[in-house]
């Protein structure tokens, strides 16, 4: 039993560093995301267009949260965050880290391997991957106390290479110096004062970058888009980010149609809170040729809706 078990140490040790900085090869990533058909950067990460990106800021998360559900998604919304920047959307692709509690003797394997490398640091590692409109995910394991790896001058790299926040599961510092950066749009746990690896002291370990991850209760995969507002952030696969958006803006449509219509008293509300009757879908169709040039939907996505209506 005792040597079944310092086997099995053996193997997770080398997992952890057997990889260049932790990270998975691109053919695992390819592997895990195979329902992804679109492009992808060098490393294997879905890339999600920047124009679906662009679109996904006008999502609600409950319309988010339907498509995802619908689709057997059931764990893919995280809540109750601390913000920077509460009334900004944040939206981009997942690069995914993820931390462990500190154990001397691997935390010096990776370290080790990192510096044979020319890498100083561990909690900048995943920062250097960042290219522009991705969104820093890291498992922080909760940290509170002695464990953040984020203060403003990791903040300030974030962002110079991102253009976008974070989403952080455990404790910044740093927090009034982070707020100065304009567009770091932040979802974190806590606030603390105290540094991750004080001298003399090993607090927390990087294990994984660009890995599966887990943010309280969901599983996030590298090039998940994340969609991060009112406190709320939502992970979505990205072959269903297209049909996240296009769902959203077909409801987000009905909806501004069927209010205009029970103001008017044209219709109850029973009649729009139900199926439509053939009759409300043919006004509807009419109301999107009318209004087309002046409604919160891209010109192209009404032509492509009413192209596959039948009224």
């Amino acid at each position: 039993m005792l040597k079944t078990k310092c086997t099995l140490i053996i193997l997770l040790i080398g997992l952890v560093v057997h990889t260049n900085a932790q990270q998975i090869t691109k053919e695992e990533l390819i592997l895990l995301t195979n329902e992804w058909k679109g492009e992808r950067f060098e490393d294997g990460r879905p890339k999600v267009s920047d124009e679906i990106l662009d679109r996904m800021k006008s999502v609600s998360l409950e319309e988010a949260w339907a498509v995802m559900k619908n689709e057997g998604y059931r764990y893919q919304i995280a809540e109750d965050w601390k913000l920077i920047n509460p009334d900004s959307v944040l939206v981009g692709r997942a690069l995914t880290a993820t931390f462990m509690p500190g154990r001397p003797d691997v935390w010096k394997a990776i370290d080790d391997r990192g510096k044979a490398q020319g890498k100083r640091g561990q909690n900048t590692w995943p920062v250097d991957l960042l290219v522009k409109r991705d969104v820093y995910v890291a498992d922080q394991f909760g940290a509170d106390r002695d464990g953040p790896t984020i203060g403003d001058n990791v903040g300030n790299a974030i962002y110079a290479k991102s253009g976008n926040g974070i989403v952080y599961d455990g404790a910044l510092r740093d927090v009034e110096g982070l707020m100065e950066i304009g567009g770091f749009t932040s979802f974190y746990t806590s606030y603390d004062a105290s540094h991750h690896n004080p001298p003399g002291d090993i607090n927390t370990m990087i294990v994984g970058i660009n890995q599966p991850t887990r943010i309280r209760t969901v599983t996030v995969m590298p090039g998940d888009v994340v969609l991060g507002k009112l406190g709320v952030v939502a992970f979505i696969p990205p072959h269903l980010a297209e049909r996240v958006v296009t769902t959203s803006e077909i409801v987000r449509l009905r909806d501004m149609f069927g209010h205009e219509r029970i103001r008017e008293g044209v219709y109850t509300a029973g009649q729009i809170d139900t199926r439509w009757a053939d009759e409300i879908e043919k006004d509807f169709s009419e109301w999107l040729n009318e209004h087309i040039d002046e409604l919160p939907v891209p010109k192209k996505q009404i032509q492509e809706i009413l192209k596959k209506r039948t009224w």
